[in-house]
């Protein structure tokens, strides 16, 4: 069981040592030799665990995907006990927007990912994965909304929950190119979320501005 262990932490490692390549050069800089040095071993001590630069790039994606999935999860078990829809859609939204370092460098990994992913299939397909069951979820959390009467039937759909994500999308790469801060994708996004919900939102469930 430790030998798992060991090699699952390298494998991260040498994610980690491939996403700050990639963060910062691209990912068709991230050769094998390249990822290696970076991460402070042989390349033939790579190879020992991945023996493929597309292994290696599958299992980073998976891993990243993950780390993200896990953050977002931690915002909903900050807010209150009994969070409103509103308040679940906010912390997962937000969640996805490049508001500190950390997302920042994993949402320009997941960038250069994306422009490789367009034409191999196993990445493509592993980038796709998340989408529909991210919109199952966001539509849920409308609909629940809806139930509660803090939101217009007619807008609780999954169409409603696609546009939630490609806005936030949107905002995310604006906010890498330099079109606006964190802060303006944060405003719009709860400008959006506002008109939304309506007036609906019980006192305490609105934005925060101590929440990145």
């Amino acid at each position: 069981m430790p030998k798992k262990v060991d090699r699952e932490a390298r494998r991260q490692e040498i994610s980690a040592a491939l996403w700050r390549i990639a963060s910062t050069r691209g990912m068709d800089s991230a050769s094998l030799r390249d990822v290696a040095a970076e991460a402070g071993i042989s390349l033939g001590r790579l190879q020992h665990y991945f023996r493929t630069k597309d292994e290696m790039l599958l299992f980073a994606l998976r891993h990243i995907n993950r780390l993200a999935t896990d953050r977002i999860r931690e915002r909903i078990e900050a807010l209150d006990e009994e969070p409103t829809p509103q308040a679940v859609l906010r912390a997962c939204l937000s969640g996805m927007l490049p508001l500190d370092e950390e997302s920042r460098t994993g949402l320009l990994v997941g960038a250069a990912y994306y422009s490789r992913a367009v034409h191999d299939p196993a990445l493509g397909a592993e980038a796709r994965d998340g989408i529909p069951k991210l919109r199952a979820f966001f539509a849920d959390q409308l609909r629940l909304a809806a139930d509660r009467g803090e939101l217009p039937p007619e807008r609780a759909t999954e169409d409603e929950a696609m546009l939630l994500i490609s806005l936030t999308d949107g905002l995310a790469t604006y906010v890498l190119l330099g079109v606006h801060g964190p802060d303006d994708a944060l405003r719009i996004l709860d400008r959006h979320l506002t008109g939304l919900f309506g007036d609906r939102t019980p006192p305490g469930d609105g934005p925060r501005d101590d929440i990145p």
